[in-house]
């Protein structure tokens, strides 16, 4: 879909606007926004209000055509609650109830003349980041490996939206927002992707493709390679699969070149079958989902290759499948990590800390300023927080920490939360080990807490912070997919970085 941003800032304008619809808001108490009044030149809007035509609650919808002789050739009546207070929640229905409404016609364009600069607590910035991320969202399609494609347009084409003045700061927000959707794009195409497609290899030749696209600096470390590197931890995750692991690093050097740059890690189990410790049959399938941490860091590394953002980051993804063999990892087992820590390993469904620890290692070279893991990390999680928060965990457990609270902001100015959940000592005595210096599961209770412990045990020379993302990164039952989370998170941390 192509965006654009249009100023109209008198209601001549508006009504001069030649496109195939235009969605105003209109109100439960029988009220107009700016827009609909601009356009209710002979009262058809006000009629159809008062009649009861349309309620106002939000998400409601009216198609008028011809209204008032206005060049738009259909007006369409958005409900959006009280308009006391314009609150993010009804906005937020207003603008997908106009896109399903749109994907309904046949015309190839519209325009968005929503309050977008008077939703409560939210500023245009939002507004415009929200339209675009919904936009995106209702046209991306998940057929990509099925043998006939959905060939039907689903709604417009060009998309113009509405905004007092068109000003250089709201044309960049634009942009920023086209480039967190294409971000989350890819994180969702990769998500989606069948484990026999999507593999190490293949994220690994993604990363290539990213590289050659937006000239990042790209280096794709093989088995022996980490066997060098002592990452023993990572290769016992890897040893059950024939399919070779990856360790993929990206750079971005979009600062100084003094600067010290941001990391972001991610957890790219490609399939988790659990290993020798093997899940349920039910729902398995779902596993092609672990790699979700790698596929946010991959698509957060798309949009601000598309951004040109002035900060340098680097991206690190060990990658690899976690499958039972003969070869494979054995509960009672002891490795041995980068640093020398040795790991007795009581469950091998606990995989994901156990490669992340070694790429949690290999960050300190980079000197950075922040590192972030991303991980599908623990069932937990979801359990704590269901499917609307990402857990965060930072070292610091006061109650003000610099990078959880830049993340947490981050999160809540992208719509796409975080929250905080405790680490320290008392957790770490659960991952004591008879035999080695840590064990990869904790005692009963904590769970995704344990987990974030055990890495922290592997971040102590930076700033470090840890992003559960089980119960956010994809969703179950009919609308099984990929959701793109923590994208726009990660996008919007970095932005505020700059």
């Amino acid at each position: 879909m192509d965006f654009s941003i249009k100023a109209f800032d008198t209601k001549n304008t508006l009504a001069a606007a030649k496109a195939g619809c235009v969605a105003v808001a209109v109100f439960e108490n029988k009220k107009l926004s700016a827009a609909a009044k601009a356009l209710d030149q002979h009262g058809e809007i006000s009629a159809a209000l008062k009649s009861g035509d349309i309620t106002g609650k939000a998400g409601s919808t009216l198609l008028l055509r011809g209204a008032n002789g206005a060049s738009v050739q259909r007006v369409l009546l958005v409900g959006m609650g009280d308009d006391e207070a314009v609150s993010e929640k009804n906005f937020a229905a207003g603008v997908n109830a106009a896109l399903k409404a749109f994907a309904s016609l046949g015309c190839a364009d519209a325009i968005i003349a929503f309050p977008v600069a008077e939703v409560k607590e939210r500023d245009l910035a939002w507004a415009v980041r929200t339209i675009v991320i919904a936009a995106n969202e209702a046209q991306f399609r998940t057929d990509s490996q099925k043998s006939k494609k959905d060939t039907e347009q689903r709604g417009v084409r060009k998309l113009a939206i509405a905004v007092p003045a068109a000003t250089p700061q709201v044309k960049a927000v634009l942009a920023q927002s086209i480039a967190i959707a294409g971000g989350m794009d890819l994180t969702k195409e990769l998500g989606n992707l069948s484990p026999n497609v999507c593999t190490p290899t293949y994220l690994a030749n993604v990363a290539k493709k990213l590289a050659t696209d937006y000239g990042f600096d790209v280096e794709v470390l093989e088995r022996k390679q980490l066997e060098a590197l002592k990452m023993g931890s990572f290769l016992a995750v890897a040893k059950g699969s024939e399919e070779p692991p990856k360790f993929i690093v990206l750079k971005h050097n979009g600062g100084k070149q003094k600067d010290a740059p941001v990391v972001l890690v991610g957890k790219g189990i490609t399939f988790d079958s659990g290993g020798i410790s093997i899940k349920p049959g039910p729902q398995m399938d779902e596993m092609k989902y672990d790699m979700c941490g790698a596929g946010s860091v991959l698509g957060t590394f798309r949009a601000i290759g598309e951004m040109g953002l002035k900060l340098n980051v680097v991206g690190i993804i060990p990658t690899c499948e976690n499958l039972p063999s003969g070869r494979a990892t054995k509960p009672g087992d002891i490795v041995t990590a980068m640093n020398g820590t040795t790991i007795e390993i009581l469950n091998t469904d606990a995989e994901g800390r156990l490669i992340l620890c070694d790429a949690l290692t290999y960050a300190e070279r980079f000197k950075p300023a922040a590192v972030v893991d991303i991980a599908t990390l623990t069932g937990a999680c979801i359990i704590a927080l269901g499917h609307h928060n990402s857990g965060l965990f930072t070292r610091h457990d006061d109650a003000h920490d610099q990078l959880a609270d830049e993340l947490l902001a981050a999160g809540k100015e992208a719509s796409d939360t975080a929250w905080r959940l405790p680490i320290g000592e008392a957790y770490n005595d659960q991952l004591k080990s008879n035999f080695a210096d840590l064990a990869n599961i904790g005692t009963p209770g904590g769970a995704s807490i344990t987990a974030a412990c055990f890495l922290e045990n592997f971040t102590r020379k930076y700033t470090w912070a840890h992003l559960d993302i089980a119960g956010t990164a994809w969703k179950s039952g009919a609308q099984k997919g990929a959701t793109g989370r923590p994208v726009p998170l990660l996008a919007t941390f970095l932005l505020n970085r700059v």
